[in-house]
């Protein structure tokens, strides 16, 4: 059983929906020579579409109604454009059509009273931008119909109950098993291909939520874990996870196989391949995961496994960067033995809702300082300004202060664990093309090392950190030259 995840660029446009057609029948063609079918079609909206949902429904709150009738427009043509192309029976386009009208009839109710109301709450965020999945996954199947396949398009919210966190929602993990089971093991016993909208779920009560956005990922790994699938596949635009972002180190190649502790370092740290919750659900059920370009299907792709071949032998895989930081500095030698500091410093973040991506401290506990998102950045400042106001009035902490346009680079590798040298080795690249590192840290599981660096020096540090570990040549290639 394989379940198929189809990101926004591979349902991009008509010949976009050509190719995924193409994919999914040579899937279902293989799979079926199996004692029962066992293809799960999991789409993202169209390419655009969820950011022209969000758009509208933030302008509405403003009092801006015609931004969302102007859209409403848009988005019928797009997806008409590719029924048009690719569906020729006319009772079929007659009922896609019934169905993007009454989506999009639902959209403007809702912007209608987003702008009434003049707010927009979490919950009425989440119903508007699930519409771009629940428009493209009838449009999906009525292609994959029309290419000779049968398909029936599922609704997520009949699939993945959540808690009633809108705007990032968490699966109940027995419930959802339950239905996805009930209502697609009769439809794949059948032989017929589910096409499931991703991104989207409902509470309990049959609220609609989302997973948070790069959602889809987590939405066919969700329904992949309650189906015990033998392999998720996420295709995308790219030839699977590289070792650095090809946009900024030209000659970064792609991975043939990554552990789950290194592709979730990797996501955690801004590669884009994966939505960073992706993998939770398959380590839980250990279900391989394999990352495939829609317009390269030949390519092998990338092969996300328990532990990956020749870590064993001690090497890095990759290096990516999250940018738009600011690290905050807590100083003081006021602070040297006294109990509760970090816990006092980490409870105000928290309750700011601000996400610490490093920490590190010193020795001498005269300092702790730690990276958060520059958007969250002022208020952290503030809170923690707050909850230590009596030290800071009596000199015990000299300075709360928060530093902005820096990056982390995040060295990951599992092969790194017990490896002597390879953070000398790191440094080294850095010193040699004069960058300054400003924070360090690196975990006990010692799968990753991540340095802080000003925006300015992130692109020579991820070009000389790749150099000098020879990230371009293939790790088979390296650990034999090693050897």
């Amino acid at each position: 059983m394989i379940v198929m995840k189809f990101g926004g660029t591979s349902v991009g446009n008509a010949d976009a929906f050509a190719q995924v057609a193409e994919i999914v029948k040579a899937a279902v063609t293989r799979e079926a020579t199996g004692e029962r079918p066992g293809v799960i079609v999991v789409t993202s909206a169209m390419s655009g579409v969820t950011n022209m949902l969000i758009e509208a429904a933030q302008r509405a709150a403003q009092g801006d109604e015609s931004f969302h009738q102007a859209q409403q427009d848009s988005l019928l043509l797009k997806h008409q454009l590719v029924a048009g192309r690719l569906v020729e029976d006319g009772s079929e386009r007659a009922a896609l059509t019934r169905i993007f009208e009454q989506r999009l009839a639902e959209f403007d109710r809702l912007c209608s009273s987003i702008a009434v109301l003049g707010e927009l709450t979490t919950r009425g965020l989440d119903v508007v931008s699930g519409l771009g999945e629940r428009m493209a996954a009838p449009l999906l199947a009525t292609v994959l119909r029309a290419a000779g396949l049968r398909a029936e398009a599922i609704d997520a919210t009949e699939l993945i109950v959540t808690d009633n966190v809108f705007g990032g929602a968490a699966p109940i993990d027995h419930l959802t098993e339950e239905k996805c089971r009930d209502r697609l093991l009769p439809l794949l016993q059948s032989g017929i291909v589910p096409v499931v909208t991703g991104f989207i779920g409902a509470t309990v009560d049959g609220v609609p939520t989302t997973l948070g956005r790069g959602g889809s990922d987590y939405s066919a790994a969700i329904i992949g874990a309650a189906l015990h699938a033998d392999e998720i596949q996420i295709w995308t635009d790219v030839n699977g996870v590289m070792t650095a972002d090809p946009r900024i180190v030209p000659n970064a190649r792609s991975l043939k196989q990554l552990s789950y502790e290194e592709v979730a370092e990797l996501a955690y740290y801004g590669a884009k391949v994966l939505h960073p919750k992706t993998v939770t659900p398959a380590i839980e059920k250990k279900i391989p995961v394999r990352v495939l370009n829609t317009f390269e299907p030949t390519h092998p792709g990338t092969l996300i496994v328990e532990k990956s071949q020749a870590e064993a032998r001690g090497t890095v895989k990759a290096i990516t960067a999250i940018r738009n930081m600011n690290l905050i500095t807590i100083s003081g030698r006021g602070m040297m033995g006294v109990p509760g500091i970090a816990a006092r410093t980490f409870g105000a973040v928290a309750r700011t809702g601000a996400n610490v991506l490093m920490i590190s401290q010193s020795s001498s506990e005269q300092s702790i300082c730690f990276v958060v998102p520059e958007a969250s950045a002022s208020a952290v400042i503030a809170a923690l300004n707050e909850e230590f106001r009596r030290e800071l009035e009596l000199h015990y902490i000299d300075s709360i202060h928060g530093m902005s346009h820096i990056n982390i680079v995040a060295v990951v590798g599992s092969g790194m664990r017990g490896t002597p040298g390879l953070a000398a080795r790191v440094f080294t690249a850095v010193a040699q093309v004069g960058i300054n590192v400003i924070a360090i840290a690196q975990g006990s599981s010692e799968a990753n090392i991540s340095l802080v660096v000003i925006d300015a020096d992130a692109t020579s540090a991820l070009r000389a950190i790749h150099d000098i570990f020879e990230l371009h040549i293939p790790t088979e290639e390296r650990v034999h030259k090693g050897a």
